[in-house]
């Protein structure tokens, strides 16, 4: 157990930013699979529909410092080929 009171109050921060990390990681894989749902199918407006959101939550990820920022460029690089592919 923490011994100080800045070890303490850290202790406690760590738990709320690792459950809004956690939550925040689990929105992009499932938004990741719907969009991988939506390309699988021939709808190019759920796509791109979906396609949007994601990004739109990775630039959000991003901001608030879950995702890295070349990991988060990389992975709308990789959604705009597939969804423009077709």
């Amino acid at each position: 157990m923490a011994n100080t009171k800045s070890a303490i109050k850290a202790a406690r921060k760590t738990i709320r930013l690792t459950a809004r990390n956690k939550a925040t990681k689990t929105r992009l894989k499932t938004l990741n699979k719907k969009l991988a749902a939506a390309v699988a199918g021939s709808d190019k407006a759920a796509a791109k529909a979906a396609a949007s959101a994601y990004v739109a939550a990775m630039d959000k990820a991003t901001k608030s410092g879950v995702v890295h920022k070349n990991a988060a460029a990389r992975a709308k690089s990789h959604t705009a080929k597939i969804v423009f592919a077709k």
